[in-house]
């Protein structure tokens, strides 16, 4: 005993140089480093009433700096989930409260260096619920001679829950639906909303369910009856042309009539006057007559918007033997080229192709900064013409053999 009390100061010397040089190895190894996390964190709430509620806006991401071993970044930046920031409502009542921000670093060997913010203010309400009645509010009207019956809507009652203040500025709760120009029975699900005595929108509240079905009953009133419009052609647009579209507006019409049988026998279309296309190479829009039978009348406009488009037939023409121009060959050079010709097929609206002359296609091979040497080139193609294309040509390369000029010898 009387040596190892001789020996204490000794041994103790000893441990603390050991776990010194033990930190100072793991440290070497493991260096620690201080850095703030890459992304905020998403603020946290733990221990809220359940009768009260949050009623102002606060921040809800917090900024972090750590002091941490390097290997315990690498595992908070694989995103391990656990780094925390956490705000603890337990025991607070209504009002405005002060919180301090937690964060919460898991177990993990790092230090919380800062965060931004530190504390976060707090508004607590007391948490309210109020049934109401769902008023289904119209508007417009059905398609004229239709009407609308007795809407039904499901469900009739719905809760509205949120902040006391904010339920107790809910005066109603509407279900809002159009019915301008509606020619069937409406069936849709509409979202509800709460709103005050003025009728403004309330946010802030959650309402439950959030929309009701509707119900409204479109029927059509007697004597009057909705008819397809069907137009009438004559003639033959001009030679390479084509009808591309026939388009009619309104595509239904209503009319009207007292005798119920005499509507009853109508079919289910009326023919418009007839549309002379005799020779026409464009596109044409005119408003044309309905042909009615006598006691008929037609409800609102009183003409029908036909509008015509004419297309120009495609074809294809192909140019044998066009021979190929050689441009920007620099001075001092020769150049030969290997076809001297390519034939060109070509594509296009026919009255265009029909029109179109030799002259009105170039083939053009480029030398612009070649030196002497033997190329295959690609031939340009130049058309006069815009709206014909250039399929393709054959042969798809072309050789150019560039060479100097001799020197004639004195």
């Amino acid at each position: 005993m009387r040596w190892i009390g001789k020996n204490l100061q000794t041994f103790i010397l000893a441990f603390v140089l050991a776990m010194t040089v033990w930190v100072s190895a793991v440290t070497a190894e493991d260096p620690d480093e201080t850095r703030q996390l890459a992304a905020p964190l998403a603020l946290e709430i733990s221990g809220q009433d359940p009768g009260l509620v949050i009623t102002n806006q606060y921040t809800s991401q917090v900024e972090v700096t750590l002091r941490a071993p390097l290997s315990v970044w690498e595992a908070i930046e694989s995103g391990d989930g656990s780094i925390r920031a956490v705000i603890d409502l337990s025991g607070l009542s209504v009002g405005e409260h002060e919180v301090a921000v937690q964060v919460q670093t898991g177990g993990r060997l790092a230090r919380i260096i800062s965060n931004s913010p530190e504390t976060v203010t707090i508004v607590l309400e007391p948490l309210a619920t109020r049934q109401f009645p769902v008023e289904l509010i119209l508007s417009g009207e059905p398609a004229i001679g239709y009407e609308a019956g007795i809407p039904e809507i499901e469900p009739l009652d719905v809760t509205v829950s949120g902040p006391e203040s904010m339920v107790e500025r809910v005066s109603a709760v509407h279900a809002l639906l159009s019915l301008t120009g509606s020619r069937q029975t409406l069936e849709t699900s509409v979202t509800l909303l709460a709103v005050d005595m003025q009728g403004q929108p309330i946010s802030g509240v959650t309402i439950l369910p959030g929309s009701a079905t509707v119900s409204v009953p479109i029927s059509q009133q007697g004597g009057y009856r909705d008819l397809a419009v069907k137009v009438i052609l004559r003639g033959r647009v001009a030679a390479g042309f084509r009808l591309a579209n026939i388009a009619v507006f309104p595509l239904v019409v209503t009319v009207f009539s007292s005798n119920a049988d005499l509507i009853d026998s109508l079919p289910g279309y009326v023919e418009t006057a007839a549309l002379d296309l005799n020779g026409i190479s464009a596109d044409i829009e005119t408003y044309l007559e309905l042909n009615l039978p006598s006691g008929v009348t037609l409800i609102g406009d009183q003409t029908v918007l036909v509008q015509v488009e004419v297309a120009a037939i495609e074809g294809s023409l192909t140019l044998s033997l066009r021979p190929v121009e050689i441009s920007g060959l620099g001075s001092g050079l020769t150049a030969h080229i290997s076809p001297e010709a390519v034939d060109v097929i070509l594509s296009g609206p026919l009255p265009s192709l029909n029109t179109l002359s030799a002259n009105d296609v170039r083939v053009i091979i480029d030398l612009t900064g070649l030196g002497p040497g033997t190329y295959q080139l690609i031939p340009g193609i130049e058309i006069l013409i815009d709206d014909i294309q250039v399929e393709s040509f054959l042969p798809g390369t072309v050789q150019v053999v560039i060479s100097a000029t001799a020197t004639p010898t004195p």
